[in-house]
């Protein structure tokens, strides 16, 4: 029962953590997809002319389905921008576009936390899938042992998340220096611009900070 009851803890201040963390991001960025950039650049043409500026004429970018869907894919050398982002001048749509490239410079240059969170891709896929499942065999009547292996295969899901914080700060930070380097941002969307880029950081840190709670409360576990 205390197992059980302390786990749903964990849930739950895991849930409020990051339902706090998504509500922010959205409002932010429903609050700024409707203000017009002074640049009268789009997302593609902001991610466009950095791209270029910072000599990766070879990333290219294309629109992706759904809202919120940005990203950088580096296997494909691609800035993947929402359809709203890609297509419309916002300073929503231009920070994100500067976040994403962002992610193709620290590629670019060989950005360490970068290629150590791609080398945990497999490892955290396959923790992922497995801690549960140990973990359930643990507690209901196999023992410590494979508690112990939950914790391991957990530590692999902690590892890529706090591996991903540098790599999001890292990349908010260079936007933000990106758009004023070129002249995309002005004064007056200073403020906006570094709402919505420390919001989508936040999440981040969020997720970070439920998997430290969930791995504290494995450890508990197994010390009882």
């Amino acid at each position: 029962m205390g197992i059980s009851f302390g786990y749903i803890i964990v849930m739950i201040v895991g849930a409020v953590i990051s339902g706090l963390a998504a509500l922010w991001v959205r409002s932010s960025y429903a609050k700024y997809s409707k203000q017009t950039s002074a640049s009268g650049l789009t997302g593609a043409q902001t991610a466009r002319m950095i791209l270029d500026q910072n000599g990766l004429t070879n990333v290219k970018v294309e629109p992706v389905a759904g809202t919120l869907t940005d990203h950088y894919d580096p296997r494909s050398k691609v800035v993947r921008l929402s359809e709203g982002n890609f297509s419309k001048n916002t300073i929503a749509g231009v920070s994100v576009a500067a976040h994403e490239v962002g992610h193709a410079i620290q590629d670019a240059s060989g950005y360490v936390p970068m290629k150590l969170r791609s080398g945990l891709v497999p490892i955290v896929n396959f923790g992922a899938s497995l801690w549960m499942p140990l973990f359930m065999m643990g507690i209901f009547g196999l023992g410590t042992f494979f508690i112990n292996l939950a914790i391991i295969a957990f530590a692999g899901v902690l590892a890529f998340h706090v591996v991903t914080l540098p790599v999001e700060i890292n990349a908010s930070t260079r936007a933000y220096g990106l758009l004023q380097r070129y002249g995309i941002l002005s004064a007056k969307e200073a403020g906006g611009t570094r709402r919505v880029l420390t919001a989508a950081a936040f999440t981040y840190i969020a997720a970070a900070l439920t998997s430290v709670l969930t791995l504290l409360y494995l450890l508990a576990v197994s010390r009882d």
